[in-house]
């Protein structure tokens, strides 16, 4: 079938062997925590997808990133939320570098080679926030080292993760107060993963709380940048927003598209396919667009607003399709084959990730008007 082949063509050629692996466990084992669907990812090369090329990574370019993301979600919904937030907090280090002393290209290189997976404790464009404004404060002890504390929920890979990444506020020798990325092992001592995630959708995914309590780092596991805590650049802040967007939209569109797909591979199935097909398949057109563009042109407020676009239009789509499929599946896939039901709950999950259209209608509004694009 033609359908979601670009995107497992994709996966194949940049992580070979993950679309199969997949495919061999029952949906309802790969939603479970723990997920085989984790280990798979990272046997088949996944950390390093977003890692540039110099760094030992395949460097995945925007586009090739979605296609994935939507692959991914079509078999293993929990993997693809997931696998978002450590793509995400690989580019928030690849982007970071520019403003680094160059410990960020050893760092990226050591996750490829190492397949180290991340957790994320940046802002995820919470209500109000910037995308990476601390959850995390941090202090020097006596004999220099970094002191952390605080705590990250919902926090996916919070149980398979190797390494979690933070922006805090750390004041340098001069005493300025800038930003920084903390890059805390999994093992360390003060770090917590307790229960939080309670519904058995996305269960996989892993998505509990990490506390912090006075865990201490050597220095040289924070990256401090030339950037000041009050004055944290347009330029990252929306880099974080375009990949969070993009890469989050393209997996609940995938876990959409895994609905479709059982309508289509049903015995019997539609003469007209455009009733589920071409909601879903113009929605994921319009994210492709913007990782297009993300490759040619530069990345301002405009790019962004058009992320947005895709994303609340994407939820839309899913809406539609969800329904359409789960009636086209009949009452008895509703009875006796839960992962219709599933799917449709968890492709739902899209709405419910910041910034909701709610909060964005009067800042987009003024955008429109002419003025800069805020995050609600």
């Amino acid at each position: 079938m033609n359908f979601l082949h670009h995107e497992r063509t994709t996966l194949e050629a940049l992580l070979p062997g993950l679309d199969a692996a997949l495919a061999r466990h029952p949906l309802a084992e790969l939603e479970t925590a723990p997920s085989p669907a984790i280990a798979e990812f990272r046997a088949a090369g996944g950390p390093a997808l977003l890692v540039p090329t110099r760094n030992a990574g395949i460097g995945a370019t925007p586009l090739q990133a979605v296609r994935v993301q939507r692959a991914v979600g079509a078999r293993c919904p929990s993997l693809a939320v997931a696998t978002t937030m450590h793509h995400f907090s690989i580019a928030g280090l690849v982007r970071t570098a520019a403003y680094g002393d160059g410990m960020e290209g050893l760092l990226l290189e050591a996750i490829a080679k190492e397949r180290l997976l991340l957790a994320s404790g940046f802002a995820e464009g919470n209500t109000g926030q910037n995308i990476l404004a601390p959850h995390i404060t941090a202090g020097r002890t006596e004999h220099g080292r970094v002191l952390l504390n605080g705590s990250k929920m919902p926090c996916s890979l919070s149980r398979s993760m190797d390494l979690l990444t933070a922006s805090v506020v750390l004041t340098d020798d001069d005493g300025v107060d800038r930003l920084a990325i903390a890059v805390v092992p999994a093992g360390s001592p003060g770090l917590e993963v307790r229960p939080f995630w309670r519904s058995p959708v996305l269960a996989g995914a892993e998505s509990d709380q990490i506390v912090l309590t006075d865990v201490e780092l050597d220095p040289a596991m924070v990256v401090v940048t030339r950037v000041t805590a009050d004055a944290v650049p347009d330029e990252l802040n929306l880099a974080g927003f375009l990949w969070f967007e993009l890469l989050l939209t393209a997996g609940y569109i995938g876990i959409a598209s895994a609905l479709v797909e059982r309508v289509l591979d049903k015995a019997g199935g539609p003469q007209d396919p455009t009733p589920f097909l071409v909601d879903i398949e113009a929605a994921m057109l319009s994210v492709e667009s913007v990782a297009r563009a993300m490759d040619t042109e530069e990345w301002t407020d405009g790019l962004l607003a058009d992320a947005l676009s895709a994303r609340y239009a994407a939820q839309d789509a899913i809406a539609r399709t969800t329904t359409a499929c789960q009636a086209a599946l009949g009452g008895m896939a509703f009875i006796r084959a839960p992962d219709s039901t599933y799917l449709a709950s968890a492709a739902t999950g899209l709405t419910f990730h910041p910034p909701s259209r709610a909060r964005m209608g009067g800042p987009l509004r003024e955008f429109l008007d002419g003025g800069p694009l805020r995050i609600g």
